[in-house]
């Protein structure tokens, strides 16, 4: 209920569910590493060498502060090559 919240609590809210992280959580199937790897990559502007240590390091945050929609985007891209990704 926002009602009982002054604007400035109002607009933490607001600012706090439009930018989110997408964070990699690790693999559905080790078989589909390398097209995670390629979707890391694309999606990051990341080196071969840097999203292959990103996707091995997982748990790790592909994008940070991004807008919902591209989060969402980000999120669609990375479930299809086979990854466990959230929104934080």
């Amino acid at each position: 209920d926002y009602s009982s919240m002054n604007l400035t609590e109002l607009k933490e809210a607001a600012k706090a569910k439009a930018y989110y992280n997408g964070v990699l959580k690790g693999l559905k199937d080790e078989s589909k590493k390398v097209s995670v790897i390629k979707a890391v990559k694309e999606l990051s502007g990341l080196g071969l060498s840097e999203s292959k240590a990103l996707v091995e390091g997982a748990p790790k945050t592909v994008k940070e502060n991004v807008p919902t929609e591209e989060a969402k985007e980000i999120q669609k891209k990375l479930e299809e090559a086979g990854a466990d990704v959230e929104l934080a």
